[in-house]
């Protein structure tokens, strides 16, 4: 095929997915998707041979990198056998993947309720909460997303909700951030008194404790910059959660599964959650499947209670088998270790980066779950690009991201945020080729330095 058929072949592809289907998050019009043809390992190739890096793993959940055809193998297999039985049925797969989901969650969790994405988890997971307390209030944090579907849209506090914000779910109340390169507070992480925990505990105490079911807190933060917990918030808000017989849900769907370096990202806080609600990693992106996984406490609630919980598309068998399978991936190839060999030598090189771009204000990363914030000005920190930018304030952002693209790597760029969250398979070099193309992105911004 010439190279002018292989163009006009990328442009009908294009031209139809704008014509025929609605992009998320996004004005229907000036948009310039890539067109992917195929996908391997950390690399997208388009369909005109041009090779990106993928330096966010898709949306931060193809964290055995692309193309493993032992997923392909197992799900073929699994559709060999049957495709799809309702959820009063059971299937071996469903509950092989149960058992193996209970021996890598923290203790005591040994139950899951399998759902379709990770909105439907956090859904079920306030749904759940409520039942089981019988109270109605969440409480959770205003710099975190949550999902996209009404409840767990309400629970985030991500701005993409405000189109929507007038039908948002009663009964949620919102929390400050542990920020600590901006600490609402004014505070320095060395000696401050843990303002961001004393705070929540001040709006439990506003709200009645007894009216409570929930807090919600991400394993380890995402999409909202990938903020940094102090050493002991988790285990802080385990205690009040303790205190006041209010539980506590911890939404791992993009943090769980290796993505920090181990298995969930509460595990480096040394806590343990009511619920676990997760998807993404679970199956890794390849099918869709999310899951909410219960304390043995709960789960026996509801032995002579009804779950008033259900979805059609519950423990779907080819969802389960990819998820299986995904699960041994991750053990056989070392995943986790690799992320958090990966994001130790990834902090080294960003602080080599940050010594180079006077635009770096701060680099948050949990194994290969990371964030470049750009600032125009290290000692006020003022904002490449404000929090919720309007487009007129993204110019300098979106020349960035432009570049990014130009020199063949794809990755989220938000407000003044650059994400690092490369497959969890990723080497040495191939961290080096992503950080060199960032760095030249990054000069541009440079250029705004005050």
């Amino acid at each position: 095929m010439s190279n002018t058929e292989t163009i006009s072949e990328t442009q009908e592809i294009i031209q139809d997915n704008l014509d025929y289907t609605l992009f998320s998050w996004s004005k229907q019009k000036g948009i310039a998707p890539i067109a992917v043809k195929y996908a391997k390992g950390v690399y997208l190739y388009d369909h005109d041979g041009k090779r990106y890096i993928d330096f966010s793993s898709g949306l931060m959940n193809v964290n055995i990198g692309h193309g493993n055809q032992r997923i392909t193998q197992a799900v073929m297999e699994q559709m060999q056998q049957v495709s799809y039985v309702t959820p009063s049925c059971v299937t071996k797969v469903r509950g092989e993947l149960g058992k193996k989901l209970a021996s890598v969650t923290p203790a005591g969790l040994n139950k899951t309720l399998f759902t379709v994405c990770g909105a439907s988890a956090i859904e079920n997971a306030i749904k759940l909460a409520r039942l089981y307390t019988g109270r109605y209030k969440i409480i959770a944090r205003y710099r975190a997303f949550h999902g996209a579907s009404y409840g767990a849209m309400t629970a985030g506090g991500d701005p993409r909700k405000l189109a929507s914000d007038s039908q948002q779910v009663p009964n949620v109340v919102h929390v400050e951030d542990p920020y600590c390169y901006r600490c609402p507070w004014g505070k320095e992480i060395t000696s401050c008194s843990r303002e961001c925990v004393s705070h929540i505990e001040r709006v439990i105490e506003f709200e009645g404790p007894g009216n409570i079911a929930a807090i919600i807190m991400e394993g380890e933060s995402g999409t909202s910059g990938c903020i940094k917990y102090p050493p002991d918030y988790l285990q802080k808000v385990r205690a009040l959660c303790d205190k006041y017989n209010i539980l506590l849900i911890a939404d791992e769907v993009m943090s769980g599964f290796g993505r920090t370096g181990k298995w969930f990202g509460v595990d480096y806080h040394g806590v343990v959650p009511d619920i676990i609600a997760t998807a993404k990693g679970l199956t890794a992106g390849y099918l869709p499947l999310g899951a909410l996984i219960v304390s043995d406490a709960i789960a026996e609630h509801f032995n002579d209670r009804m779950l008033w919980l259900g979805l059609t598309y519950s423990a779907h068998p080819v969802s389960c088998a990819a998820a299986l399978e995904t699960l041994k991936i991750y053990e056989d190839e070392n995943l986790l270790e690799n992320a958090a060999t990966m994001g130790h030598y990834i902090d080294e090189q960003v602080a080599k980066l940050k010594l180079k771009h006077p635009s770096i204000g701060d680099f948050r990363n949990t194994g290969l779950l990371g964030c470049i914030e750009l600032v125009k000005n290290r000692t006020t920190k003022e904002p490449m690009a404000p929090y919720n930018a309007k487009p007129e304030e993204m110019v300098i952002m979106n020349k960035v991201a432009a570049k990014l693209k130009e020199l063949g790597l794809y990755t989220f760029v938000r407000w003044n945020y650059i994400f690092l969250a490369p497959p969890l398979s990723i080497t040495k070099e191939e961290v080096d080729e992503g950080l060199a193309i960032i760095s030249e992105a990054i000069a541009i911004a440079d250029e705004f330095v005050n």
